[in-house]
């Protein structure tokens, strides 16, 4: 934010506040304010940050400072505003491990990985562009290995009394404040470098429930070790999928051969068969890993009454699927999208009674961790019921090696699948391999395209058509050779 901006706005405050407490101002002219909703969701979004240091930017009059001081070690309380960092002080200096700091943000200096957690409200909004950029870097050095940073952000267009006097606030596209993140590295050694990864991405409910708005966005990220090699060039496994399996236009040619909403073998019809497994009963939740565009949340919630949180690393698949929500008629209430790493997110203890996800895990290597974390999120008696790509146990072909490589799989065979629930904790689980099923589909989903061959290439091209039907011919190759296989897998927890 230039300084004649700056000192504009530090004068309007000023002003204003001689008019009343500063609550009461920031109450007045704030576009949105925190709720009590809003308050505990924020909250739920933030990692675990028990003994730990937390660095607080643009932290205001302290509305989170004393929720985060009550478990960190130490917080260090920034904000350019005289005014609020006193108001904060008053307030919260009891806590006694809070260092209130009146600083602008893009003028501060930190020691390198001296921070656990970077807490940032309603703050990169006022800077510009350069501003944001920069700081981003300066945030990657001062976290620890492995810390994480958590942004909320006003975005695309304000909303409210659009009269406020000065307003310097930058309502930026989400995918901006993304490839702020995405860009900036740190190097580490020869093979690595240090990078952002997301965690979780998505509207704050709160806003969407009660004013229709979802435009207020978070984001919390992970600072992470990476290693070229295993990228295939891209920085992070999230623009990999987004920019070549899925692709926006990838991810409507799958669509196009499953059925609207749906990217998973036998799109519906399938949907329908194993959901009939669940007996699933209104007012429940289920976690759909991996939702892809919500055909199946869809489904279950307007069938069955209950509540779908949908999480999907691509950000493509959950911008095509907000689309699809609204055509199926799926509100805040019954369907929720998140972009979020299944592997990173974390959700308490018991928060759901369903996991449900389809031909996803095939892109996870630890399987067993990321199943012991679904242990936890369920509740006692609570299901998992997962299909996905599987390999034989036997040995595999080199052609066979190179696809999983080049698509970055890990593959297991069916029973090994099975055995690795049970090592998580799971009871009476089945691991039925549908490889037999999933050949009959190829076959019908490649004779239903080349009956509409010529709508199809209208609706995309040439190449796109080949694209199906190759690549569905080249799946009933590596069946009918032994290499690739299908299961489902279903299992309780006691």
């Amino acid at each position: 934010m230039p300084a004649e901006v700056r000192q504009a706005m530090l004068d309007y405050w000023k002003e204003h506040s001689k008019e009343g407490s500063v609550k009461e101002m920031m109450l007045d002219t704030c576009a949105e304010e925190l709720t009590k909703e809003e308050l505990p969701e924020i909250l739920s979004y933030l990692p675990d940050f028990r003994g730990k240091t937390v660095l607080e930017l643009g932290a205001g009059i302290g509305r989170f400072t004393a929720e985060i001081a009550k478990k960190a070690e130490k917080v260090i309380a920034v904000d350019f505003m005289e005014d609020f960092v006193e108001k904060n002080r008053k307030a919260n200096h009891h806590f006694g491990n809070i260092e209130f700091v009146v600083a602008d943000v893009t003028k501060i200096e930190r020691q390198s990985e001296s921070v656990d957690f970077i807490f940032s409200n309603w703050l990169l909004m006022y800077l510009e562009d350069k501003e944001v950029q920069d700081l981003f870097g300066k945030l990657l050095s001062w976290l620890r290995p492995g810390g994480q940073l958590f942004i909320r952000e006003s975005c695309r267009h304000q909303s409210g009394d659009k009269d406020r006097g000065v307003n310097p606030t930058q309502y930026r596209q989400p995918e901006l404040y993304e490839a702020y993140y995405s860009s900036v590295t740190l190097p580490c050694d020869a093979d690595n470098f240090y990078g952002f990864d997301l965690v979780v991405s998505k509207s704050v409910h709160t806003y969407i429930k009660r004013k229709k708005n979802n435009n207020q966005m978070l984001w919390l990220l992970e600072k992470v070790k990476k290693d070229n090699s295993q990228l295939h060039g891209f920085k992070s496994f999230r623009e990999f999928l987004d920019k070549q399996q899925y692709s926006t236009r990838g991810i409507l040619l799958y669509e196009k051969i499953y059925g609207k909403a749906f990217v998973s073998t036998g799109g519906l019809e399938t949907t329908k068969e194993f959901v009939e497994m669940l007996n699933l009963q209104p007012g429940q939740r289920v976690l759909d890993v991996g939702g892809g565009l919500g055909g199946s949340a869809f489904y279950m919630a307007k069938n069955f009454g209950v509540r779908v949180m949908i999480i999907d690393l691509s950000s493509n698949m959950t911008h095509i699927g907000l689309d699809r929500a609204q055509e199926a008629g799926c509100g805040p209430d019954e369907v929720v999208f998140e972009v979020a790493d299944a592997t990173k997110r974390e959700y308490p203890a018991e928060s759901f009674d369903v996991i449900y996800s389809r031909d996803v895990i095939l892109h996870i290597a630890d399987k067993l961790a990321l199943f012991k974390k679904f242990f936890k999120y369920l509740k006692p008696g609570g299901k998992i019921l997962i299909s996905d790509y599987c390999c034989s146990p036997d040995s595999h072909s080199e052609e066979f090696k190179a696809y999983v490589k080049q698509r970055g799989y890990y593959l297991l065979s069916p029973p090994a699948y099975g055995k690795v629930l049970e090592a998580a904790g799971f009871i009476n689980v089945i691991a039925e391999d549908k490889t037999d099923q999933f050949s009959d589909i190829l076959n019908t989903e490649i004779e239903r395209t080349e009956r509409i061959k010529d709508e199809f290439i209208k609706e995309f091209d040439e190449d796109g058509y080949r694209t199906i039907v190759d690549g569905w011919k080249e799946k009933k190759h590596r069946v009918e050779r032994g290499d690739q296989r299908w299961a489902l897998f279903y299992a309780v927890k006691p």
